[in-house]
């Protein structure tokens, strides 16, 4: 009970933590600016590791890697510490290694696949019961790349956007397709595989 307890308090700070660093490479990946109260407390949670990584880990094609690099080494961590409070038996050998990365990606991107699920469910809950909220225009400039492409395709019904929904379920059709590749690592960690 007490290892489950504290598995539970790991994947919650773990959890927020990548969340928090996923939600900082959104926002600078769409340009976003950062004078809100939500990008506010994002720079401030995570400033005191992003910007010393920022001189060892370089931007790509304009995209943070400072900010993405530690999320996924915190989902690495998270997936090593879970397996071993677990008591997997691990292999000892180089697979291990590549299975916890394996496995912290897979994680990582389920960790933006949740993101994504929030930020277009508030954007489309904003634009109905609250259009014109302090928080509406953040959440709409977060969710518009992703949502563009589905309403190009799936035109609005009545007046009703139905691109949320598609691409909603898009998500939970990933979400189903990460479990399974997480479970793909396996054999690389756990010893008798």
């Amino acid at each position: 009970m007490l290892a489950q307890i504290l598995l539970l308090l790991l994947d919650v700070v773990f959890g927020a933590f990548t969340l928090l660093l996923l939600a900082r490479f959104f926002m600078q990946w769409q340009r976003v600016p950062f004078h809100n109260p939500l990008g506010l407390f994002v720079l401030k949670t995570t400033d005191w590791l992003v910007r010393p990584l920022r001189s060892v880990i370089p931007g790509l094609w304009g995209l943070d890697m400072a900010s993405l690099v530690p999320a996924w080494l915190a989902q690495v961590l998270f997936v090593g510490l879970e397996l071993a409070l677990r008591g997997v038996p691990f292999d000892g050998g180089a697979g291990v290694a590549l299975g916890l990365a394996g496995m912290g990606l897979v994680e990582l991107m389920r960790m933006a696949v949740y993101l994504v699920f929030a930020l277009v469910l508030v954007s489309a809950v904003l634009s109905w019961i609250a259009p014109h909220s302090p928080a509406a225009p953040l959440f709409h400039r977060l969710a518009e790349p992703m949502l563009r492409p589905f309403r190009r395709i799936i035109p609005p019904i009545a007046g009703v956007d139905l691109s949320p929904l598609a691409l909603l379920l898009l998500l939970q059709i990933l979400l189903v397709v990460l479990a399974g590749m997480g479970g793909a690592f396996a054999p690389l960690i756990v010893r008798g595989f």
